[in-house]
């Protein structure tokens, strides 16, 4: 077999278009195909898809391809431009790579496939190619994503926000907790933000919503109720936010008690904040000697890690009476324990509570919402940070979005002979 057979075959190229000729460059290791077509032809028009005869040609076009071994490939070619009497002259679908692109769509998908999983600089190193040619792939995969995506509202959705840098500058989040993609992201964490999604469906779509999980925002709440029909009964708070309220109201107490202590020079707290955070579960079994001799003894850090863990068994609960009467006990625990940080965190989930209750309907918890913020954080320190918003919102679409990427030829030929 021949060269121009073998790149032919490599290729897919199908009559009437040829390799003309080859040339091989071993000092610039390079390869560069050049490609026409047989005459007498007649072109597809790329909107109506009718054929006529080719008008001229566009200038010539130069699309890198994956490499041969060691050796950087090119296809040179020029297209037809056909004259539709219905849209007038235009540029035929190209079958070798996007028109106005400079990579054939197998090169550019497999830089699609690099740069779901390195940095845009390790695929710039990796393939030769310039950052800007990799940014401008991975925008383009994105629009062609969210072009080709059904307009749809999840059955099931999440909302939360992510940081896009520090100074509390954030982006809210909508997700599909069925299918773990992020369905939209827009600029702030603000009741607009959410709203500007919502207002995007129509009201019979914003009904089938099922039930929708987030934390105690007020400004999701609002904006929620004020778009999704039936919201109060639909409203799920997440079981991780109302674990971090306690969370963070628990080390509150253990770093205050701590100082206290350390006046007396008792240094019995240092270096116990995760013991009191962690689950029982997923508390190393190395420490579990330690934890269990500070739980002996009269602290306040015990008291409220105890507080704490015991609101996990509402989650256990399968009829909202029972898990009302125990969420009673347990709030006036909470609300009578005299350690203030404890009793706000009581108290804001006491306000919130109608909705906390949802999830004994529903069943339904944030975590893949949460899976997709670490998948998310992993993006941003890949990256070194975002300076550019648009730039991080593409970014989540792009490696979170669920989207298809891929470019695609056309599925017919967009050039035939043409028949006497």
């Amino acid at each position: 077999m021949n060269d121009k057979k073998l790149y032919t075959k490599i290729l897919g190229i199908r009559d009437p278009w040829y390799i003309s000729s080859i040339e091989f460059d071993e000092k610039l290791e390079r390869i560069d195909i050049y490609v026409k077509h047989h005459n007498p032809i007649v072109v597809a028009c790329p909107v109506c898809g009718k054929f006529y005869s080719a008008y001229d040609h566009g200038p010539e076009r130069v699309a890198q391809h994956l490499n041969t071994c060691q050796f950087a490939t090119y296809v040179h070619i020029r297209l037809p431009r056909v004259k539709c009497p219905e849209h007038g002259v235009r540029q035929i679908t190209s079958e070798f790579g996007e028109n106005g692109g400079d990579k054939t769509y197998e090169f550019e998908s497999y830089l699609i496939d690099l740069a779901k999983e390195c940095s845009i600089e390790a695929v710039s190193r990796l393939t030769g190619v310039s950052w800007d040619r990799l940014h401008g792939v991975t925008q383009r995969a994105v629009d062609r994503g969210l072009s080709r995506k059904k307009h749809r509202i999840p059955h099931n959705m999440g909302v939360d926000e992510k940081a896009f840098a520090k100074g509390h500058k954030y982006e809210t989040l909508v997700y599909d907790n069925d299918r773990g993609t992020v369905e939209y992201v827009v600029d702030y964490r603000s009741q607009q933000s959410l709203e500007t999604y919502y207002r995007s469906f129509s009201y019979s779509d914003r009904e089938s919503v099922k039930c929708i999980t987030m934390d105690m925002w007020d400004p999701y709440i609002a904006a929620t109720k004020k778009y999704i029909p039936q919201a109060e009964n639909k409203i799920v708070f997440d079981r991780y936010h109302i674990m971090k309220t306690l969370n963070e109201a628990v080390d509150k107490v253990r770093r205050k008690e701590h100082k206290e202590l350390m006046k007396n020079k008792n240094s019995i707290l240092k270096g116990t904040r995760f013991l009191w955070l962690w689950s029982c579960e997923n508390l190393p079994s190395w420490r579990m000697p330690e934890f269990n001799r500070l739980k002996k003894l009269d602290l306040k850090v015990c008291k409220a890690w105890a507080i704490k863990e015991n609101i996990r068994r509402f989650w256990d609960f399968s009829y909202r009476k029972n898990a009302a009467k125990y969420f009673d006990k347990w709030y006036k625990w909470a609300s009578r324990c005299r350690l203030s940080p404890v009793v706000k965190a009581a108290k804001t989930i006491k306000r919130h509570y109608s909705n906390m209750a949802t999830y004994i309907n529903h069943g339904v918890t944030n975590a893949l919402g949460e899976s997709l913020n670490s998948n998310i954080e992993k993006v941003k320190r890949l990256a070194c940070g975002f300076r550019n918003r648009n730039h991080y919102i593409k970014a989540i679409y792009f490696h979170c979005g669920g989207l298809d990427l891929y470019p695609r030829p056309p599925v017919k030929p967009t050039l035939q002979w043409k028949t006497l």
